[in-house]
């Protein structure tokens, strides 16, 4: 008997409810506006970025053009959330429904865009270290074909991994139909499961491990080796030396460290809050969402001295125009 209702259960959860609005209900319209102000801010300031590297040929070198990469990540990130929770902070629903495939497909996205993003920052951390460290070969070992080469590697390789997990939690039964969360994930996904699930079930934890290890431990691991090398390299060299080379690092550091506190708050708190989801949680996901879309283009529009000054003289001509 206890088998037929589990089997019954199983059949009825066709769809899933995210209620992470429902705590935000009260302020819905100042989530949205806030919301809002930051989408249209990121859609501005990333494509501003990316258009003056794409069209100043003097930006075209590895550096900007891993900087790219990074803001597009950024925007598709932003067009895979933003527009469906403004949707939904508009029409007032506090649940919303999303069939099994939607859920799935948007914590897809976010996961390998997540994933591309940390390998990115390795491999600018990469370029940085051969820029600083090995003058000499930088220009042989950083061709255009090796950039073009770690671009695929960063966009595939967490891609291909993370459409493999993507599709061993498409193979779990679930049981419970309800996510404390605004956007889907993986994980909690899979938290609804009844048990069981074959060896799908099985082969998920121990290939989720394999694709955090590849994707996020091992290019966090790298950055901050690299990192540490070229802090040695600078402490024995010259002041002028240090001081710029210290200078074209610090905003990917500052990329790196928001980056990585955001998404490492992110799945702490994704965790300790895996039942129902306090205001101040809610509030907490919303803020690790937004914060490294809207720091980034700031960063790097501001930081970087090239790009800045390409920001600038374009926004002038515009403005006089």
């Amino acid at each position: 008997m206890s088998s037929g209702l589990n089997v019954t259960s199983q059949a009825a959860v066709t769809s899933l409810t995210l209620d992470g609005l429902a705590h935000l209900s009260d302020h819905r319209w100042l989530f949205f506006f806030v919301l809002l102000a930051a989408y249209l801010f990121v859609l501005f300031s990333d494509s501003l970025v990316v258009y003056v590297i794409c069209s100043q040929r003097n930006l075209h070198r590895p550096m900007f053009i891993f900087i790219a990469a990074v803001l597009l990540n950024s925007l598709a990130a932003s067009a895979a959330v933003y527009p469906k929770l403004l949707s939904d902070l508009a029409s007032g629903r506090r649940f919303t429904e999303v069939s099994h495939a939607a859920c799935l497909g948007q914590a897809f996205v976010l996961y390998s865009l997540g994933g591309s993003s940390f390998v990115l920052l390795a491999a600018m951390s990469f370029d940085r270290y051969l820029s600083i460290c090995r003058p000499l070969r930088y220009a042989a070992l950083v061709s255009p074909a090796a950039v073009a080469a770690l671009l695929l590697l960063c966009w595939l390789l967490p891609t291909g991994l993370v459409s493999g997990a993507t599709l061993l939690a498409s193979r779990v039964p679930l049981c419970r139909a309800r996510l404390s969360r605004v956007y889907c994930d993986i994980y909690s996904f899979v938290s609804l499961g009844c048990g069981g699930g074959g060896v799908a079930a099985m082969l998920l934890p121990v290939y989720g491990l394999l694709v955090s290890v590849a994707t996020v431990v091992l290019p966090v691991g790298f950055v901050l080796f690299s990192y540490g090398r070229i802090l040695l390299v600078c402490l024995r060299g010259s002041r002028s030396f240090s001081s710029k080379a210290l200078h074209t690092c610090l905003p990917h550091l500052l990329v790196f460290l928001i980056f990585s506190l955001s998404t490492g708050v992110e799945l702490l708190q994704r965790r300790l809050h895996s039942g129902g989801e306090a205001t101040a949680a809610s509030t907490l996901a919303w803020f690790l969402m937004v914060a490294p879309t809207v720091f980034n283009p700031v960063i790097y529009g501001l930081r970087v001295k090239e790009v800045f000054r390409h920001v600038r003289r374009l926004l002038r001509c515009r403005g006089a125009g």
